[in-house]
């Protein structure tokens, strides 16, 4: 098998690895919180920072604040979260965990986009160029700089 065979095989097993372990990590913590990955995602976010404005939230999930509205009313639903308007300005919505929300926060375990977070913040600054510049790369491989990124589930 030639070097290029090889290497490609590994690329490709290795993103298989990625695609894997975000399943199995979205279906464990499902079964064992009855939350999404993105819904636990906040959940810890905003136990370690509560209270955080919604876009505050938005901008450390990477997501838009749209989505993270979804997000907040299936957590408010569940009676983990609560939103209060600041006093201050009428326009701001201010996020904290209920007693419950923050009990779940400090039980339930770490998910794919954590990792991932840690991950990345713990790499040297010519790592992060090269993974920043791998991902481009299959992004453009397989012609998805059109699709607006979804959370993951995981």
């Amino acid at each position: 098998m030639s070097r290029q065979v090889t290497s490609t095989q590994r690329i490709i097993d290795n993103l298989r690895r990625v695609i894997q372990i975000v399943a199995d990590y979205s279906k464990a913590v499902e079964r064992s919180t009855g939350l999404t990955g993105p819904q636990l995602w906040a959940l810890k976010i905003l136990s370690s920072t509560s209270p955080l404005h919604v876009s505050d939230l938005a901008r450390r999930m990477y997501l838009s604040p749209a989505t993270v509205v979804g997000i907040l009313d299936r957590l408010e639903i569940k009676g983990l979260v609560t939103r209060t308007r600041s006093i201050i300005d009428r326009r701001v919505v201010d996020l904290h965990l209920t007693e419950m929300g923050e009990v779940f926060a400090v039980k339930a375990p770490d998910v794919a986009q954590s990792m991932l977070m840690k991950g990345l913040d713990e790499m040297s600054d010519e790592q992060f160029a090269f993974v920043d510049e791998g991902m481009k790369q299959m992004v453009r491989i397989l012609k998805a700089e059109h699709i607006v990124p979804q959370p993951l589930h995981g």
